[in-house]
């Protein structure tokens, strides 16, 4: 059992990432990606508890992409380091988080919600601040009774404090996860808010941007969608992988870290036939480990 895609508390995530890793262990995992939201600042601290742990570590990231419609989320896979490329991007990316905030807070407040940034970035502390930590704040706070309740009632699209982000251009995101020495692999396709009628030709288009690789095995979608993403990636002679999405069990709870779409187990394959071959390839066969 392996895990393509799982996030820690550099991003938004509960556990730490040395935590998240040894939590897979606990669980049974033999090969983990931590895939941060736009941050790499989580990956030192687990392939060093990885080593330990005796776990294949997959260094990564989950870059935002400007899209037309739903959302375009870019993992990038086998990082071997931080490029100057992915620098800019990861900059671009955070100041557009702290707009966004800024804006958020400001329309909570114009709904008589008082909350500041600055009480939510001196709660949680960490860089990456975002929807979640603004959710998980009002429920500490006693605004909503539930985090979900937050997303539903302010933050959702189309809910009144929700505020759009500009993401990256697909090839600028495309070319920061190469010159780290990564595999750009676009996770959660069905989230494009893309037709099955054009997903063929859009996945094609983005094949030929440069992205590598396609999650097909996610918890969004059904086993049947899985199986018919995993067909049209390999038709198209893209790396197929699979997560679960992970943030923790308090966190998105249908998500369990190492189990993707209809709750199945993440068969190894996904990291031993498909992407571990791809990365060696990349990498000349030497080793994966990342230098920060």
């Amino acid at each position: 059992m392996i895990d393509l895609h799982t996030h820690s508390t550099a991003s938004d995530g509960t556990f730490s990432p040395a935590e998240l890793v040894r939590y897979a262990k606990e669980k049974g995992l033999s090969a983990l990606a931590l895939t941060d939201h736009d941050t790499v600042d989580g990956i030192l601290e687990a392939q060093a508890e990885a080593l330990k742990a005796g776990i294949e570590f997959v260094p990564g990231i989950e870059l935002t992409v400007q899209w037309p419609t739903g959302e375009f989320h870019l993992l990038g896979l086998g990082l071997r380091h931080k490029s100057a490329e992915l620098a800019r991007a990861i900059d671009f990316l955070k100041g557009e988080r702290n707009r966004r905030n800024l804006k958020m807070a400001e329309k909570l407040r114009e709904m008589g919600v008082e909350i500041t940034y600055e009480e939510v970035y001196e709660r949680f502390k960490r860089l990456n601040i975002g929807r979640p930590h603004f959710a998980s704040y009002m429920a500490e706070k006693g605004i909503v009774k539930q985090r979900q309740v937050a997303f539903d009632k302010y933050f959702a699209k189309g809910r009144p404090c929700y505020v759009d982000r500009e993401g990256l251009d697909l090839e600028v995101a495309v070319e920061a996860i190469k010159t780290s020495g990564g595999i750009p692999v676009q996770a959660h396709p069905l989230s494009m808010y893309v037709s099955w009628g054009k997903m063929d030709a859009t996945m094609e288009m983005i094949r030929d941007k440069g992205v590598m690789g396609l999650e097909a095995w996610h918890p969004g979608v059904r086993i049947s969608e899985a199986e018919r993403l995993e067909e049209l990636g390999k038709n198209l002679g893209m790396v197929v992988t699979a997560g679960s999405d992970f943030h923790g069990e308090k966190v998105r709870v249908d998500r369990h870290i190492g189990f993707s779409a209809g709750k199945l187990k993440i068969q190894d394959r996904f990291w031993l036939e498909n992407l571990k071959p791809a990365l060696q390839k990349i990498h000349g066969g030497g080793s994966m480990e990342y230098s920060g």
